[in-house]
């Protein structure tokens, strides 16, 4: 269950920004809901389940919008197992850890996209580069991960719930 889950997520997710969202574009900038999607699954579920999760978000990326394959996927698999690293700290009612790591990992993504995409080829404009596109995507991904996440965060509560309940089962009937 949890993976048909993660997979819809996932869908749901890259159909939102690829569709919904550009048409919601400010000047341009268009959040990042598969940054807020492995960040979240991240530091909710470990490194595991992120690095997986970044994997498929930067790959559907990678297919339908990259120059060459796994280049998202690599750097969302990163971020996905970076967030996971927080898991051990993650508390659910505390939203500044969460809103904090996505921030961070919008930004680290926008700059290992400008050095590695841009910088790389000889264009140094890194000043316009960052107060044009880094720092309005990370801050309208912000906005949207306001809204969002609660309803992340309630899928992973009921996934574990259902999960828990599971295994309950399990080891009743095992006995």
């Amino acid at each position: 269950m949890r993976k048909l889950m993660m997979a819809v997520l996932i869908l749901l997710g890259f159909l939102l920004q690829s569709t919904v969202f550009r048409s919601l574009a400010f000047a341009g900038i268009v959040p990042n809901l598969l940054i807020i999607l492995t960040a979240s699954f991240g530091f909710m579920r470990g490194e595991k389940e992120g690095l997986l999760i970044g994997f498929f978000c930067g790959l559907l990326q990678d297919i339908f919008f990259g120059d060459m394959l796994g280049f998202y996927a690599l750097i969302l698999m990163y971020t996905g197992y970076l967030n996971g690293k927080f898991s051990r700290i993650f508390y659910p009612e505390d939203i500044k850890l969460p809103i904090g790591l996505i921030i961070l990992s919008d930004l680290s993504y926008g700059m290992i996209c400008y050095i590695l995409l841009f910088l790389l080829r000889g264009r140094f404009d890194f000043p316009y580069y960052f107060v044009s596109l880094i720092l309005p995507e990370a801050i309208y991904t912000t906005i949207v991960t306001m809204l969002f996440y609660p309803a992340i965060l309630k899928i992973n509560e009921r996934l574990e719930t259902r999960e828990r309940r599971i295994m309950i089962q399990f080891r009743a009937s095992s006995k």
